[in-house]
């Protein structure tokens, strides 16, 4: 895209577009291609404002993995586009925590365009104050790609009532022989599940931050520095509690 975005553009309808005035022109996608049947993982913690976008291709019978923990305090957007070729394997655990005004944004576009590939997306949001995670993420099929296995897991954690999250997980398939689900959430923390840890000596505080561990923490299991992004995610839900 060479021009400035508009609201008029799906993609880019939740975007702080003041940020994204600053932040232009964007440099070049990312562009990494997984050879058949190698493996990749990456992870990213995106804690300053930036758009980071990525191309992904997964060539025949390869694994990509890719984590990302997303704690800007201003804007910060991260696009994703994946191809999965024949028996590719793809995984995606992401989290983004968010405080005071910022404007957080995951876009997620996977292309199955061959057979047998397999795709699984976990995306957890936590927004306090009046900030805004939003996550919009499609998954193509494409005609031939028959036995492709793919699923998206959306869920946000609104810890005040000026906090806004926007999801849309969204499939397009052209194929009759798969097995696709999307699912989406947004909620508050539970009531009974903080009265009975502080019923157990816990501080308010540590309640909630224990509770939330526990709903991020769960997108990160696999990843390669798993240690590393739970202690950086912690460290946020600290500063946000």
């Amino acid at each position: 895209m060479s021009s400035l975005p508009t609201r008029k553009d799906e993609a880019w309808r939740y975007a702080d577009l003041a940020a994204v005035e600053r932040l232009w022109p964007l440099p070049a996608p990312e562009r990494v291609t997984v050879a058949a049947g190698d493996s990749w993982t990456q992870t990213i913690i995106a804690d300053t404002g930036r758009i980071t976008q990525m191309e992904l291709v997964i060539e025949k019978g390869a694994k990509a993995s890719l984590y990302l923990l997303a704690t800007a305090t201003d804007y910060g957007r991260f696009e994703l586009n994946v191809t999965c070729h024949e028996g590719a394997d793809f995984h995606f655990g992401a989290a983004q925590i968010g405080s005071g005004e910022a404007v957080l944004e995951i876009i997620t576009t996977v292309t199955h365009a061959e057979p047998g590939a397999t795709s699984r997306q976990l995306v957890r949001s936590v927004l306090a104050d009046k900030s805004t995670g939003t996550y919009l993420g499609k998954v193509a099929v494409a005609r031939d790609a028959q036995q492709t296995d793919s699923e998206q897991s959306v869920k946000a954690m609104l810890l005040d009532r000026t906090a806004t999250a926007n999801a849309k997980p969204e499939l397009e398939i052209f194929a009759d022989d798969v097995k696709c689900a999307h699912g989406c959430a947004i909620g508050e923390l539970d009531a009974m599940g903080l009265f009975y840890l502080q019923s157990r000596g816990l501080a308010p505080a540590e309640a909630k931050k224990l509770m939330l561990q526990a709903f991020v923490a769960e997108v990160f299991d696999g990843a390669a520095d798993e240690e590393r992004l739970v202690d950086a995610a912690l460290a946020k839900l600290g500063a946000v509690l």
